[in-house]
C-alpha cells in the first residue's frame, strides 16, 4: 500500500461535533475529540457515563435532536443497528434535527443495508453521511491509534479526513456508503475466527503438558501469530478476560457478516459454526460475558483453566499518540 501522510488540520477544530453512544469505544473516542481540543458537545442515555466528558468540558444535550440542532457534525457510535435506528428515527432525533450542511458520521458497526437506508434519509435532509467503524481494539481507541474505515463520497471523506485522522492513525476511504460497514464486519469475522482457534490451541497444549507461556511466545513469533493472539491472547492467560468486548457483540458481528454471504449465495462452512459456537457461549454464560471467555467451553470440558503467570489484566497501547494519516490501495492514484 501507498500512504498520504499529510493532512491539513487547518479549521478542523472549529467544527462542533456532537457525539452519541460512550460505551466502552465510543467514549475514548469522544475522549479524543477533547483531548485534541474539539468543541464537543455529548449524549448518553446513562447520563453519568458522561459526567467525566462534561468535567472535562464538553457540553451536554438533552435529546438527539438538540444535539444535531447545536452541532455541525453528528457521530453515532451504538450497541446495534436497533438502538441507532431508534437514535436516529424517532420525533426528538438525529433526523429532526439535522440541516444543510451538517454531517451525520456513523461509527457503529451496523448491518450494510440499514446504513444505507439512514443515509438516504439523513441527505434527504441536506446533510452528508459517512460510516467510519473503527478498528484495532479499545486500546488503541483510547490513544487515537486506532484504524478508521470510512465509507462515502470522497468529497464528504475529504472534510472528515481532519477529523478522522485525530480520532485514529490509519483512515482507509472503502468506497459509497455501505463499503465500511461491510469490511468492518469482514474483519470482524476473521478476529473471531481468530480467537476461537486461539482458544482451541492453548487448551491443546495446556492437555498436552506444555507450559503456556513459552506457548504464547511460540504463537507471536511465528506463523501462527495474529493481532487477536497478541492481545487477546495475553487478557487470556492472565484470567481476566477483559478485552471490552463481549459475546453478544461478537454474535451481532459475525451474524451480520453471515448475512453478506448469504444474500450474496455464498456456500460458506466456518462462519454457520462459529455462529453457533457463540450462541452456545451466551447460553452458557450469558450474552454479557467477555468474549475471549468462549475459551471456557473448552476449559469446562476439560476440567482445568488456561493461565500463565506474567501477562497483563488488561491491553494498553504503548505506541505515542500521532497524527494519523490516509492509507491508499495499492494501484490507486488520488
Amino acid at each position: 500500500m501507498t500512504i498520504q501522510k499529510k493532512i491539513d488540520l487547518q479549521g478542523a477544530d472549529a467544527m462542533k461535533v456532537g457525539f452519541i453512544g460512550l460505551g466502552n469505544v465510543g467514549g475514548k473516542l469522544a475522549g479524543s475529540l477533547l483531548r485534541n481540543g474539539f468543541d464537543t458537545t455529548v449524549r448518553d442515555l446513562d447520563k453519568a457515563a458522561a459526567q467525566k466528558f462534561l468535567d472535562a468540558g464538553a457540553g451536554w444535550a438533552d435529546s438527539p435532536r438538540e444535539l444535531a440542532e447545536q452541532c455541525d457534525l453528528v457521530i453515532t457510535c451504538l450497541p446495534s443497528p436497533k438502538i441507532c435506528a431508534a437514535v436516529m428515527d424517532e420525533p426528538d432525533g438525529v433526523l429532526a434535527g439535522l440541516g444543510e450542511g451538517k454531517i451525520w458520521a456513523e461509527m457503529s458497526t451496523t448491518d450494510v443495508e440499514e446504513v444505507k437506508r439512514l443515509a438516504a434519509l439523513v441527505e434527504a435532509k441536506g446533510a452528508a453521511a459517512i460510516e467510519c467503524p473503527v478498528s484495532g481494539g479499545c486500546h488503541r481507541a483510547a490513544t487515537g491509534n486506532i484504524s478508521i474505515f470510512a465509507g462515502c463520497d470522497r468529497s464528504t471523506f475529504d472534510r472528515m479526513l481532519p477529523l478522522l485522522t485525530t480520532l485514529g492513525r490509519r483512515v482507509l476511504h472503502t468506497g459509497p456508503i455501505g463499503t465500511a460497514s461491510m469490511l468492518k464486519v469482514m474483519t470482524n469475522y476473521l478476529a473471531t475466527a481468530n480467537l476461537i482457534t486461539m482458544g482451541e490451541a492453548l487448551v491443546t497444549m495446556k492437555a498436552a503438558g506444555m507450559d503456556l507461556a513459552t506457548t504464547y511466545e511460540a504463537i507471536a513469533i511465528s506463523s501462527g501469530t495474529s493481532f487477536v493472539a497478541e492481545t487477546e491472547g495475553q487478557v487470556t492467560l492472565n484470567g481476566s478476560r477483559d478485552i471490552s468486548f463481549t459475546m453478544d457483540l461478537v454474535s451481532k458481528d459475525i451474524g451480520l457478516f453471515q448475512d453478506i454471504a448469504e444474500r450474496h449465495q455464498v456456500p460458506l462452512e466456518m462462519s454457520p459454526l462459529m455462529v453457533d459456537i457463540f450462541k452456545d457461549g451466551e447460553a452458557r454464560y450469558g450474552p454479557r460475558e467477555l468474549s475471549p471467555n468462549i475459551i471456557r467451553r473448552l476449559e469446562d470440558a476439560m476440567g482445568f483453566q488456561v493461565l500463565a503467570d506474567g501477562f497483563p489484566a488488561e491491553m494498553t497501547d504503548d505506541e505515542p499518540e500521532e497524527p494519523g494519516y490516509e492509507v491508499v490501495p495499492r494501484g490507486r492514484v488520488l
